[in-house]
């Protein structure tokens, strides 16, 4: 039975009862680059993230073969785009339960393929277990397709498969990489491609990060990523992607597996909901001339571990961002007209320069050196700590983390990891990366997705994820990691924890302001398992005391609107919180073209406006 497509044309009006209402707020007007960043903040929030041992079940609600040889909907053989033939009979077939670990040839059982290679993010969470390219094939066939790209084979073929995909050298034009790739047939190259255009805008902030093509030897490097943020992929190989999404239009059975995804992870692949957007990121021409060069670049905040840096933008209209040396090293990048450089050394001489970069990758040239000494010693913390720890019953697993270092953090570099117990040694498993900014004195917490708090849900966490790092029994060792270095300390390592971190929650000592790596009881309030107050919120006094007195907010008391004067225009989240810390509602960039934030939903009463961290009580009449 051949698979019914949607014509491109059609898809927006048949998509009006599929997406949520407002789920892609804020995207209108917007093209290129800025449209992919905007989309990846939505996709990237409020995502549940399962574990990998999770998916070969959840494979019976999104990948079952209702399209080709099965119509009924409840069939229970998975549809396996490497093996599927659309137009006749398949010659083998899978249900959930023909999971195996290997294969010596096709036909033998299935295994969850990554269409993304593990290789590629080290097969850290949550990018190990995302359903959105995590897919059941065929597990001979994914053995051979190894970590190699897909991609266009040429005249050497080494493998064709029963459904006539094949492996063979790379012919993708333009392609510097000659070695393997793996062709899918036609009729699922467009699955592919949006799949992996999902990839680049989930994980965007995070690509550079990731083993890519570092031009060493791009002959054999079969990694198509080119280390951007932005653009992800090697020029060339994005030409092919998009070829491949004009070629195989959305499908029947793609609407319905972005649907069914969103049900379990709470995110959607934009490209299946709006194929037009491929284009209108990546079908842009840059120019071949390089950006004017920013100004003014000066040091506004110097610290004991960082340093806030400000400039006057480029005057080139096809800027996407800039970046920061350090000692002429490259130590960041940003959209924005301001960076904090953190993780420095007290009392030490830095300087600062940075360059603007535009759509073709093009640099400016340096901007004026700001240099800077930072302090011996301030009030901040050097880094995260982690506040709360919760060990409860069953999968009631919840950590809390905060930042009072001074200046917003980019969590991109952070990773949670876990210590497990196996024989006679101790190991860790890969770990959870976080990603996403947090602001100065701001807090969020990690939920495991099955946790049931009474005062805490799973909507109101940051991250949600069931990975090994919140599957603890209370005798782990856990931590925080900056890249490789432990910022803060959760028990101790190579030992069982049991007597301090089973069945308790601990909440760390208003007095501690200082992360650690010798975890120390001491620093801790013991409370009974399950128990649950001012999870995610600083406390009142904490909150009141963070503010930034340029700011000042009229009337108070308010009826319908506060206003607010001064420099606003880069305030990035405004929100209302209740004494408790509670947060009641959440604007972005909310003064893009007003001055105001709406009360008139609020009850009378007291309450406490939030603005990049900064806190100002007022009262609603």
């Amino acid at each position: 039975m051949k698979k019914l497509l949607l014509p491109v044309i059609l898809i927006s009006s048949y998509f009006a009862a599929q997406v949520p209402a407002g789920y892609y707020d804020g995207t209108t007007g917007l093209s290129g680059y800025a449209l992919k960043s905007k989309l990846h903040d939505i996709i990237s929030a409020k995502n549940i993230n399962w574990h990998y041992g999770d998916l070969t079940n959840y494979y019976n609600q999104t990948d079952l073969d209702k399209y080709y040889d099965y119509g009924a909907a409840n069939t229970t053989i998975l549809l396996d785009m490497y093996s599927e033939i659309p137009t006749g009979p398949d010659a083998y077939e899978y249900t959930t339960a023909n999971i195996i670990g290997s294969a010596s040839a096709e036909g033998q059982g299935w295994n969850r393929e990554h269409m993304m290679p593990q290789s590629t993010f080290y097969s850290n969470y949550p990018m190990y277990s995302d359903l959105f390219y995590v897919v059941p094939t065929d597990a001979r066939i994914n053995q051979l397709r190894s970590n190699y790209p897909y991609g266009i084979v040429g005249s050497t073929i080494y493998y064709t498969f029963t459904n006539t995909s094949k492996i063979g050298n790379c012919a993708i034009p333009g392609m510097t990489y000659t070695g393997r790739v793996y062709e899918p047939i036609n009729e699922f190259k467009g699955d592919v491609a949006r799949s992996l255009l999902y990839f680049a805008v989930r994980y965007e902030g995070k690509l550079g990060t990731f083993n890519f093509n570092n031009n060493t030897n791009p002959a054999s490097d079969t990694n198509p990523l080119d280390g951007t943020e932005e653009r992800a992929f090697d020029p060339a190989y994005i030409a092919m992607l998009l070829q491949w999404h004009q070629q195989d239009p959305v499908s029947q059975k793609e609407i319905d597996r972005n649907n069914a995804v969103y049900t379990l992870q709470k995110n959607r692949n934009p490209f299946i909901d709006n194929p037009t957007w491929v284009n209108a990121i990546w079908g842009q021409t840059p120019d071949t001339v390089a950006p004017q060069t920013p100004t003014n670049l000066a040091v506004t905040q110097n610290s004991a571990y960082f340093t806030t840096l400000s400039w006057t933008p480029s005057s080139s209209t096809d800027v996407i961002g800039y970046k920061i040396y350090q000692n002429g090293t490259l130590v960041g990048a940003t959209r924005n007209t301001t960076f904090s450089v953190d993780h420095l050394t007290p009392s030490t001489a830095y300087t600062f320069t940075i360059k603007a970069y535009d759509n073709g990758y093009l640099l400016s040239s340096d901007s004026n050196t700001a240099s800077a000494t930072t302090l011996a010693s301030d009030s901040y913390a050097k880094d995260l700590m982690v506040t709360k720890y919760l060990e409860g019953t069953s999968n009631n697993k919840g950590i809390e983390i905060t930042n009072k270092t001074g200046h917003p953090v980019n969590l991109s570099n952070y990773r949670l990891s876990i210590q497990f117990y196996s024989g006679s040694n101790y190991y860790f498993v890969d770990p959870y990366e976080l990603d996403g900014i947090i602001q100065d004195n701001e807090t969020f917490v990690v939920l495991h997705p099955e946790a049931n708090f009474s005062c805490y849900t799973i909507n109101q966490a940051k991250f949600v994820t069931a990975a090994p790092q919140m599957t603890y029994s209370g005798s782990q060792y856990l931590e925080l990691r900056y890249q490789s270095t432990t910022v803060d300390a959760i028990g101790v390592s190579g030992a069982s924890n049991s007597s301090t971190l089973g069945n308790v929650s601990l909440y760390r000592k208003a007095s501690v302001t200082q992360p650690t790596t010798s975890f120390a009881i001491s620093e801790w309030d013991s409370y009974a398992s399950n128990y649950c107050q001012n999870l995610g919120s600083l406390s009142t006094s904490d909150l009141i005391t963070s503010r930034d007195e340029s700011l000042k907010i009229y009337p108070n008391p308010a009826n319908e609107n506060i206003f607010v004067s001064g420099k606003t225009e880069e305030i990035q989240s405004a929100q209302i919180l209740d004494y408790s810390g509670k947060v009641i509602s959440t604007e972005k960039t909310p003064f893009k073209s007003k001055k105001n934030i709406s009360v008139q939903h609020l009850s009378t009463g007291s309450y406490l406006l939030k603005l990049d961290g900064k806190i100002y009580p007022f009262i609603k009449k």
